[in-house]
């Protein structure tokens, strides 16, 4: 019989798996405070189980750590971590530091399904969706790397996530919310929802459900003010126009004045920078509480944009702050390791259909 990883399981899993197990219910509060509010992954330090039930559960169930294909650092504290999953495939999780916060930047997905076009994880074909376990393994190997335990300490490193990493958070919907309903435990990482923001390109049906079920922060991956010019850059802008998207991210659930949807907008050299497109965006969003986060494009080997000059950025930046919107320039983190917006890529290749169907269902667009 093989073992189960109880990463995998949600709180509501591992209680059945106890008692399926002839374990008490109660071993499963224990078994995931140790978990997720102390990282441990062997059963023997967990200390208040009786050594025989330990024994026990050696024998039946493990706690998972993903293998670190290679590591490395920036200039600027940006870390980046390449990390092997059970099959072989790679993906890459960020950490960025800053003065008031630690944010890490978690992968759905090895590969992407998108084909952004300023997007280097674009350029890498959809390998297969993330399990919940080697999305919040991604978390743990972090809060490992940075002794970041036990969670709920005051001067806690990891403070923020972010699902902007390899994928669409939203083509994996089903494994996205399992990880970040253990993130939000407050028997385990205790994060608070308002600390964990979920990026999309725009997977409508998908927003409503996230927004009612997890009521995190909502990032619009957005890049574009109209149809024709995101139908290049964002192509799934095709089947999901920005019609439907501005009405969806309207109405997402938690919107309020205190809880605002973000706009991500990659700025583009001659494509998408002018005062015109300013303009547009604020038409676009208007009547929606509203942060633009302004990225300066971060080049990668073979890319076909370049980045908007200085100049342009701060004239963009000051429109759109002249209309109320806060606009913050995102400063570049991990240029020099390729860890920054848009740069993440591995070098797995897409795998047979049949083994594929074995792992985690894709979800169709």
């Amino acid at each position: 019989m093989s073992k189960q990883d109880l990463l995998n399981l949600s709180i509501e899993e591992l209680q059945e798996f106890c008692i399926l197990n002839n374990l008490p219910k109660f071993r499963a509060t224990q078994i995931w405070r140790w978990m997720y509010c102390f990282g441990l992954n062997k059963f023997n330090d967990m200390t208040n189980i009786a050594k025989g039930t330990r024994d026990a559960l050696s024998e039946i169930a493990y706690i998972s750590r993903l293998d670190i294909s290679e590591i490395q650092k920036s200039s600027d504290g940006t870390i980046k971590w390449l990390l092997k999953l059970s099959d072989g495939s790679e993906v890459e999780t960020v950490f960025i530091p800053q003065e008031d916060r630690g944010t890490v930047c978690l992968s759905s997905q090895v590969g992407c399904t998108l084909n952004c076009t300023f997007c280097h994880t674009g350029t890498q074909a959809l390998v297969r969706n993330l399990t919940s376990n080697e999305i919040i393994g991604q978390l743990m190997l972090v809060m490992d790397h940075l002794k970041d335990w036990p969670s709920g300490k005051n001067d806690r490193k990891v403070t923020n996530i972010v699902m902007m990493g390899m994928g669409e958070p939203l083509l994996n919907y089903n494994e996205v919310s399992k990880a970040i309903k253990v993130m939000m435990s407050d028997d385990g990482i205790s994060l608070s929802r308002r600390r964990i923001t979920l990026s999309t390109s725009g997977i409508i049906p998908k927003i409503r459900e996230a927004g009612e079920e997890l009521g995190v922060n909502l990032a619009i991956s957005l890049h574009a003010v109209n149809d024709q010019l995101r139908d290049q850059l964002v192509p799934i802008n095709k089947k999901y126009n920005l019609k439907a998207l501005i009405e969806a991210c309207r109405n997402y659930p938690p919107l309020s004045n205190s809880r605002r949807i973000t706009w991500e907008y990659v700025m583009l050299k001659g494509v998408n920078d002018s005062q015109e497109d300013a303009l547009g965006l604020i038409n676009l969003i208007k009547g929606i509480p509203s942060k633009v986060n302004l990225i300066p494009f971060n080049p990668w080997p073979g890319s076909l944009f370049e980045t908007s000059t200085k100049k342009n950025i701060d004239v963009f930046a000051s429109i759109l702050m002249d209309a109320g919107y806060a606009s913050p320039i995102r400063t570049p983190r991990g240029k020099d390791i390729y860890a920054a917006c848009g740069q993440l890529k591995s070098s797995s290749e897409k795998i047979r259909k049949s083994n594929l169907n074995k792992l985690t269902p894709i979800y169709s667009i």
